[in-house]
C-alpha cells in the first residue's frame, strides 16, 4: 500500500472513530490557536498550549476586578479569598472528589508538591523494637519522585526501588489489612502515567498497596501511604479519585491548560493529612505563635497549614479560566482522552510499520503494549530512528532536523532515568561510563560507543490534529527513510485488527440531581388560636410586611400571604448570581443587583426577572428533568459554607451578564442538598436547614428601631453634604428583612428568646451584624454612608440591627404554615 494513502484522514478515520469535539477542529484551531500556524507542536507532555480565549478572559477578569491579598479582610481581599476557595473546589470537582475527602494545597508546581510530602512525611529510623520507614518508588518514575530518596534516607528511612513487574508478580493473594501492632509509616510512589512511554499503570494499585496486598507493602508491616504522581496522566486523561483514593496526588496546571505556569497543587486525602508534620512555618500558616519563646499552633485548615506566605492568587484565578476553556472547547477529559489516544495510536501504527527500501524497520518504538486501549496507554510515543543498516540515529540529529521543519519534539531521557535505562538497555555501569565520557542530563551527546543515551518523544494535546501526525510522518520519510518507502503490511494488518477499545478510565460520572419534595400549602388560611392572640404588652404587635428575596442580593418581592417551607419562606434566597469565576456576587461588590426585580408567580411555576431597559425573562421555579441533563452541577460558597447548586442555563446568564456588564450566571440551590445552620439556636429542638441565606432562615426588624435610626440620621445630617433625608420605607428596604413588625420600643426585639406569629413559633437565633451593604439605596443602586454611621454611633461602635429567626414547624407536619401580613405577634421577653 502507498504510504501517502496511509497518511490520509480517511485511513485515520478507519482506524479510530473519535476525532475532535463536535464542531470542526480546524475552526477551533483558527479561533483559539492562530499563533501555531506553520508549527507542528508535538511536545504536549512537557507543556500543552493555552487557548487564546483563556488568556483573553483572564485579563478581562483581572482588569475588571480588584484582587487584594487574601490574608486581609477588606472587600478586594475577600473577593480574592472567595475566588481562590472556588478554584479549590473546581480542582476537586475535576477529579470527582469533595472537600470532605480531599484538601487542595497550592504549590509552585508538581515538584514543589512532591518536596512538600518529602519534608513533611514522618520518616522513622529503625529501632531495636520496630522496623524503620520505607520509601518505595517505581523505577519508571520522574526525577522529582526519585529525589524524595535523598531526604528520606537522611531521616533513617530505607529507599527501595521497585520495578513495574514486581508490584504484581510478588504480590499476595489476600490483603494483609491494617496492621494494628506496627504503625510505622511507609510511602509508595508511582506514576499514573509514565512521562517516558505514556504507559498507564493500574490505578487499582492504590488500594492494593494500602491494603498491603501488592509488593512491596505485602512484605512489610506498618501503615502504607500511596503517592500517585498524576502530572503526566491528567494532561489528557480523566482521573476519578473515587476509584483510586490515593493519599497524595501532585499535579501541575500548565500540563493541563498551558497557562498559568509556575503553579501546581498537592491533593491530600484528609485522612492522611494528619501525619504530615511541618518544621518551618510561614505567614498565614499559624493559628498562633510567640516570637519570644518556642510556642506555635498550626492553622486548623489543612490548606492554610501548608501554604507558606501568600499564595500566587492571580495565577490561581487563571486556573478557573483554564477549566472553563477546557470544558467549553472539548466537553471534558473523556473526549480529550479519546481524541489524543487516537492520534497517538495512528502515529504508532504507521511509524512502527514504516520500513526502508531494504525492508529494515525505520523506528525502534519504546512501549510495553501496542496501543490497544486508552486505559493502558496515553498520548505519548517514544522512539529512536534507525538507518537502513539498523544503526540508531542520534536523537540530537533528529531534533535539529525537526526544528528545520518547524516540528517541535522532545529528546533525551525526559527526567526519567529508570525508564530510559529499561527501554534502551543501559546498565548502571554504562550510565557511569557515559558520565565519564562527558554526557550529562540535558545535553546533546546522543550516542556513546554507538549506543543511544536517550530517545525522541512526541506527545499530543487536545488541540493536536491529524495534520500534525501527517506532517511528522512525512518528515520522517523525507529525512530518514531510504527510498523506496515500504510498509510492513503483515504488521500493519495485525495492528488494524487489534481491538482498540476505550475501556478503562472514564470521564467523571455526572452527579445525579433529584427533585426535592416541596411542602404543600393549605389554600385555606390557618386561623390563629386563642393562645396566639394573647399579647404580653398592653399594645398589640403586628407583622406589617413580608418580603422574600428569591435571588440573593437582588431586589425584594413583597407578598401578603406566603407559605413557609422547610428552609424558611418559600423560594427565599433559592437562587444567587455568581461571577465568571463562580464566586457569589453581592451588593457589596455589585450594587446594581438591587435593580434586578424577581417576581415569583406560583400558578405558572415561574420566576420572572425584570430590570430597567431589559426584556422580561422567566426561570422555572422547580428543577425539571431537562435541567438535570443539560445544566451542570456546581458548587459555591455562602458565608464560608459550601453549597451545591445547579446552573440555570445560558438565557438567564446572558440576561444577567448584559445588565450587569460582566460575565455572570444564575445558579440555584440543589433541592437534594442540605445545609445546616452553623450554631443551633437556644431552644431549637432539631438542626435547622438553610437556603442560600447568610446566617438563618429569617431576618426580622422592628419599625420602632427603624424610626429611631431615622431620627439619628436627621440629627446628624450635614447640610453641606447635600444628602437627602431618607424616608422610613427607604431605610427599611436597605436592611433587607423578611419580616417587618410594628413593635413598641426600639431594639426590644434583641431581648426576645422566641415569638409566635400567627400559629408559627420562631426562635431568635441572634442579632444581625451589618456591613456597608445597608448603604446601598435599593431603588437606585447608589451608595451612601448612612444608615451605617448613625447605627454605629447609637450602638457604641456595634453594627447590629435586626434579629435572626428560625421557625419550628409542628413535628410530623406535611403541610406548611402560611404567614400573613397583619398577623398578631406574641413576643416573649427574656
Amino acid at each position: 500500500m502507498d504510504f501517502q494513502k496511509l497518511c490520509t484522514f480517511d485511513t485515520f478515520n478507519q482506524l479510530w472513530s473519535h476525532y475532535g469535539y463536535g464542531e470542526k477542529l480546524q475552526d477551533v484551531i483558527e479561533q483559539e490557536f492562530t499563533r501555531i500556524k506553520g508549527i507542528t507542536y508535538l511536545d504536549h507532555a512537557a507543556t500543552t498550549l493555552y487557548p487564546e480565549s483563556l488568556v483573553r478572559d483572564y485579563f478581562q477578569d483581572i482588569s475588571r476586578n480588584v484582587y487584594g491579598n487574601p490574608h486581609s479582610h477588606n472587600p478586594s481581599s475577600r473577593l480574592t479569598h472567595d475566588t481562590v476557595e472556588r478554584v479549590r473546589y473546581r480542582v476537586l470537582q475535576h477529579f470527582n472528589a469533595t472537600p470532605e475527602e480531599y484538601s487542595v494545597i497550592f504549590t509552585s508546581g508538581c515538584t514543589a508538591a512532591l518536596k512538600l510530602v518529602a519534608e513533611s512525611f514522618p520518616w522513622r529510623p529503625q529501632t531495636e523494637s520496630e522496623a524503620g520507614s520505607r520509601f518505595c518508588y517505581l523505577t519508571d518514575s520522574h526525577t522529582s519522585v526519585v529525589g524524595i530518596r535523598g531526604l528520606a534516607s537522611v531521616r533513617g528511612a530505607v529507599a527501595l526501588p521497585v520495578s513495574p513487574q514486581e508490584v504484581e508478580n510478588r504480590s499476595k493473594r489476600e490483603a494483609q489489612g491494617e496492621d494494628v501492632i506496627c504503625h510505622t509509616p511507609h510511602l509508595f510512589c508511582y506514576p499514573a502515567q509514565s512521562n517516558f512511554s505514556g504507559r498507564k499503570y493500574p490505578l487499582n494499585h492504590v488500594r492494593g498497596i494500602q491494603a498491603r496486598r501488592l509488593y512491596p507493602a505485602c512484605g512489610h508491616q506498618g501503615r502504607w501511604f500511596v503517592l500517585l504522581d498524576a502530572a503526566s496522566h491528567v494532561s489528557c486523561s480523566p482521573l476519578n479519585l473515587q476509584e483510586c483514593p490515593a493519599d497524595f496526588i501532585p499535579i501541575s496546571f500548565y500540563k493541563m491548560f498551558g497557562f498559568p505556569t509556575g503553579l501546581g497543587a498537592l491533593l491530600v486525602h484528609n485522612n492522611a493529612a494528619g501525619i504530615l508534620k511541618k518544621t518551618y512555618f510561614g505567614g498565614g500558616t499559624a493559628a498562633a505563635y510567640l516570637s519570644g519563646e518556642d510556642y506555635y499552633v498550626q492553622a486548623a485548615n489543612i490548606s492554610d497549614r501548608f501554604e507558606d506566605g501568600t499564595v500566587s492568587f492571580l495565577d490561581i484565578i487563571a486556573v478557573n479560566h483554564g477549566f472553563e476553556a477546557l470544558h467549553r472547547i472539548t466537553g471534558g477529559m473523556h473526549n480529550i482522552q479519546q481524541h489524543t489516544f487516537g492520534l497517538a495510536r495512528y502515529t504508532y501504527m504507521l511509524l512502527s510499520s514504516l520500513c526502508h527500501g531494504n525492508g529494515r524497520p525505520v523506528a525502534q518504538i519504546y512501549t510495553e503494549g501496542q496501543f490497544e486501549s486508552p486505559s493502558t496507554q496515553g498520548a505519548i510515543l517514544n522512539f529512536n530512528l534507525k538507518d537502513s543498516h539498523g544503526q540508531i540515529i542520534g536523537y540530537s540529529q533528529v531534533d535539529r532536523m525537526a526544528s528545520l521543519y518547524n516540528i517541535h519534539v522532545r529528546t533525551g531521557c525526559f527526567c526519567n532515568t529508570g525508564a530510559c535505562q529499561s527501554f534502551l538497555g543501559i546498565t548502571n555501569q554504562q550510565m557511569r561510563r557515559n558520565l565519564q565520557a562527558g554526557h550529562v542530563c540535558g545535553d546533546s551527546i546522543d550516542l556513546v560507543d554507538g549506543q543511544p543515551t536517550g530517545s525522541v518523544r512526541v506527545s499530543f494535546g487536545y488541540m493536536s490534529t491529524h495534520e500534525d501526525c501527517q506532517k511528522f510522518l512525512n518528515f520522517v520519510v523525507e529525512c530518514f527513510v531510504e527510498k523506496p518507502v515500504t510498509v510492513d503490511q503483515v504488521r500493519l494488518e495485525r495492528l488494524k485488527t487489534a481491538t482498540a477499545t476505550s475501556q478503562g478510565v472514564n470521564e467523571d460520572p455526572p452527579i445525579q440531581i433529584t427533585n426535592g419534595d416541596l411542602c404543600k400549602v393549605d389554600k385555606e388560611k390557618e386561623k390563629p388560636t386563642e393562645e396566639s392572640l394573647k399579647v404580653s404588652h398592653r399594645e398589640a404587635y403586628t407583622l406589617t410586611n413580608i418580603y422574600i428575596y428569591p435571588i440573593k442580593s437582588c431586589g425584594a418581592y413583597e407578598v401578603h400571604d406566603w407559605p413557609v417551607g422547610p428552609l424558611g419562606l418559600l423560594y427565599d434566597r433559592s437562587w444567587m448570581v455568581v461571577n465568571g469565576n463562580g464566586v457569589c456576587l453581592s451588593q457589596k461588590r455589585e450594587p446594581r443587583l438591587c435593580l434586578i426585580r424577581p417576581h415569583v408567580h406560583l400558578p405558572s411555576n415561574k420566576m420572572h426577572l425584570q430590570a430597567s431597559g431589559m426584556d422580561t425573562i422567566s426561570v422555572p421555579l422547580e428543577n425539571n428533568t431537562q435541567m438535570h441533563t443539560s445544566h451542570r452541577v456546581c458548587q459555591s460558597k455562602v458565608c464560608g459554607d459550601r453549597v451545591q447548586t445547579v446552573d440555570c442555563g445560558d438565557e438567564a446568564a446572558s440576561w444577567l451578564s448584559d445588565f450587569l456588564g460582566q460575565p455572570c450566571r444564575l445558579i440555584r440551590q440543589s433541592p437534594d442538598f442540605t445545609r445546616d445552620m452553623k450554631k443551633k439556636p437556644c431552644g431549637a429542638a432539631t438542626s435547622t436547614s438553610l437556603s442560600l441565606v447568610n446566617e438563618a432562615q429569617y431576618l426580622m426588624i422592628n419599625r420602632a428601631s427603624v424610626e429611631l435610626i431615622q431620627k439619628l440620621m436627621s440629627s446628624r445630617q450635614d447640610d453641606s453634604e447635600g444628602d437627602q433625608l431618607l424616608d422610613t420605607q427607604n431605610v427599611i428596604s436597605r436592611f433587607r428583612a423578611n419580616l417587618v413588625i410594628a413593635g413598641v420600643e426600639p431594639f426590644e426585639e434583641d431581648n426576645w428568646p422566641h415569638l409566635i406569629i400567627g400559629n408559627t413559633r420562631f426562635v431568635v437565633a441572634g442579632q444581625c451584624g451589618r456591613c456597608q451593604m445597608i448603604g446601598v439605596d435599593q431603588e437606585t443602586g447608589t451608595k451612601t454612608k448612612e444608615p451605617l454611621m448613625s447605627l454605629s454611633a447609637h450602638r457604641n461602635g456595634k453594627f447590629t440591627f435586626g434579629v435572626y429567626l428560625t421557625h419550628q414547624l409542628p413535628e410530623g407536619s406535611t403541610t406548611a404554615s402560611v404567614l400573613s401580613a397583619g398577623s398578631l405577634i406574641q413576643p416573649h421577653s427574656s
